[in-house]
C-alpha cells in the first residue's frame, strides 16, 4: 500500500530566497465577509480548491494546513513562464532538499489575494495536483471545511465565528514553529500532540508513540506501508490502528495510523514526545472542520456523514453524549 504525504517545511536557517512581500490588501467586502469556495478531492481524497495565478487559471491546489509555504508544480510554473527566485532548503516528510523556487506574482483564492510568493517548484506527479496552499496563504485566517456540502469558507480570524450546532467541539492549541499544535488529545491512553495536516492522506505517528503503545501492549497488528512525499522521497512505515483516539471531546475508534520517524517530527522538536500528524482519513469523518490560525483553535462538528469518506476507511466517529 502507498500513501501520499505532503507536510512541507522550510528551514529556519537563512536560504537564498528573499522574504515574501507583504500580502496585497483584499477588498473591504472580503475582509468583512470572507468568501466561500467549492472544494474537490484528488485521488488521495485530499481537498483541492481553484486558484488563479497572475490572472490565469483556475488551477487545482491542495489545501495543506501542515505546510509552511505554498508550492507549485514545476510543469505549471514552466507553462506560465514564472521566473526563477533562487533556492530554498525544504524539509519534507522524508528528507531535506535544496529546491529551486519561482516567483508567483500574485495568487488568488476566492477574494483573497497574496502577492510575490517565492514558491518551491516540485514535480506534479509527486504533488498530485498543480500546487499546494500552505499556511503562508492562510495566516490570520479561519478556514472552515464543510465536507457534506463540498465547500470551504475563508474569513479573517478576527471576525465573529459562524454559529454552529450547540454540540460543536472546540479544541484549543498552541503555536510551535509557526504550526498550530493541539495538545488536548490522547491515543489509546497516551497523551499526544496533534498537528492537523489536510495535505496528508493518512495519519502518521512518531516512533516514541509506537514504543509506548507497544510497551503497554496497546499496539495493534502491524503491516508495512510505503509513503511518498512531495519531493519524491519514499519512506516505509509500520501501519497499525488506534483503538480509541480522543481530540477534545471527539472520539474516533479504529483509526489507521502509520508509525515512522518522519522528518517533520524532528523539525518541530517532537521526536521525544508522542505526536501525530492528523490526516484526511480522520478529518473526513467529521461533517465540518474549522481551523482558526489566528485564534489557535479547531472546531469539529459531528456526525461525519460526508459522502467523500472513502469506503475502505474502517475508522468510526463516536457521537458525543449530549448533556
Amino acid at each position: 500500500m502507498k500513501a501520499l504525504l505532503s507536510l512541507l517545511l522550510l528551514a529556519a536557517a537563512p536560504a537564498t530566497v528573499p522574504a515574501p512581500a507583504a500580502q496585497a490588501p483584499a477588498p473591504a467586502a472580503a475582509a468583512d465577509q470572507g468568501f466561500a469556495l467549492g472544494i474537490g478531492a484528488d485521488e488521495a481524497q485530499r481537498m483541492t480548491v481553484p486558484v488563479s495565478i497572475g490572472g490565469k487559471g483556475p488551477y487545482r491546489f491542495i489545501i495543506d494546513t501542515g505546510a509552511e509555504r505554498t508550492v507549485i508544480a514545476r510543469e505549471l510554473a514552466q507553462s506560465l513562464g514564472l521566473g526563477a527566485a533562487g533556492e530554498a532548503r525544504v524539509h519534507s516528510m522524508t528528507e531535506v532538499s535544496d529546491i529551486a523556487t519561482v516567483l508567483i506574482p500574485s495568487l488568488q483564492v476566492g477574494q483573497r489575494q497574496v502577492a510575490a510568493i517565492h514558491a518551491p517548484a516540485l514535480l506534479r506527479q509527486n504533488l498530485g495536483a498543480e500546487g499546494m496552499l500552505g499556511v503562508d496563504s492562510l495566516q490570520k485566517q479561519r478556514v472552515s471545511f464543510d465536507f457534506a456540502r463540498h465547500a470551504m469558507t475563508v474569513v479573517n480570524a478576527a471576525n465573529r465565528e459562524e454559529q454552529w450546532a450547540s454540540d460543536a467541539i472546540v479544541v484549543t492549541g498552541k503555536s510551535r514553529f509557526g504550526h498550530l499544535v493541539l495538545v488536548d488529545a490522547s491515543l489509546d491512553g497516551e497523551k499526544v500532540w496533534v498537528i492537523v495536516d489536510t495535505g496528508a492522506q493518512v495519519t502518521v505517528g512518531n516512533r516514541v508513540l509506537r514504543a509506548r503503545l507497544e510497551r503497554r501492549h496497546r499496539l495493534g497488528p502491524v503491516q508495512p506501508i510505503e509513503m511518498l512525499s512531495v519531493t519524491g522521497g519514499r519512506l516505509v512505515a509500520d501501519q497499525s490502528y488506534a483503538r480509541v483516539f480522543h481530540l477534545g471531546d471527539a472520539e474516533i475508534r479504529d483509526l489507521p495510523i502509520a508509525f515512522a520517524d518522519a522528518h517533520p517530527f524532528k523539525k518541530l522538536g517532537l521526536l521525544d514526545r508522542p505526536a501525530i500528524l492528523l490526516g484526511m482519513d480522520a478529518l473526513k469523518l467529521f461533517e465540518r472542520v474549522s481551523v482558526d490560525f489566528g485564534n489557535r483553535r479547531v472546531r469539529l462538528l459531528t456526525p461525519g456523514r460526508s459522502e467523500t469518506v472513502a469506503p475502505s476507511y474502517a475508522a468510526a466517529l463516536v457521537q458525543p453524549q449530549r448533556s
